[in-house]
């Protein structure tokens, strides 16, 4: 069983595809949105498309997710999913060196982050974390060349 199909495409395969799934709310932003199955599944159809096509992601291949709380993330995680892919998330925001021990662990194919996040008060540009991650990590050989995919 793939947990996008339970998630998304059973729903809209039951005639549901027009009802809610997803609803985003930004306390930072303002920004409200709600997402029906059918939108979701298209969404994490074509990332998941781009995955396999564009970075050669596959079956048991792992990626690594380095988002905020955004519904990219979540359909990131779900294009995954559907395509067989292990996902590993990381909270975005993490320190370089924090990153670069998951980055060591996970021993990503792909990294999916977004070019920045919102906090309190701050913007934390994700991209110049991730760029020095990959450059202190210490398992993974000529790391800084790993594809990454920049919402």
């Amino acid at each position: 069983m793939n947990i996008c199909y339970n998630a998304i495409d059973r729903h809209v395969d039951a005639g549901k595809g027009d009802h809610d799934a997803l609803t985003y709310d930004s306390a930072y932003t303002g920004v409200t949105k709600n997402y029906t199955y059918k939108e979701l599944q298209t969404e994490v159809g074509k990332l998941a498309t781009i995955l396999k096509t564009k970075f050669g992601i596959k079956t048991g291949d792992r990626v690594l997710i380095y988002m905020p709380m955004v519904p990219s993330a979540a359909c990131a995680m779900l294009a995954c999913a559907r395509i067989g892919a292990i996902h590993s998330v990381v909270f975005g925001g993490f320190a370089a060196k924090e990153l670069a021990n998951r980055i060591d662990d996970c021993k990503p194919a792909l990294i999916i982050t977004c070019s920045a996040g919102l906090e309190p008060n701050k913007v934390i540009k994700y991209v110049p974390i991730v760029d020095e991650a990959l450059n202190i990590t210490e398992k993974i050989e000529n790391a800084k060349d790993l594809p990454r995919l920049i919402y």
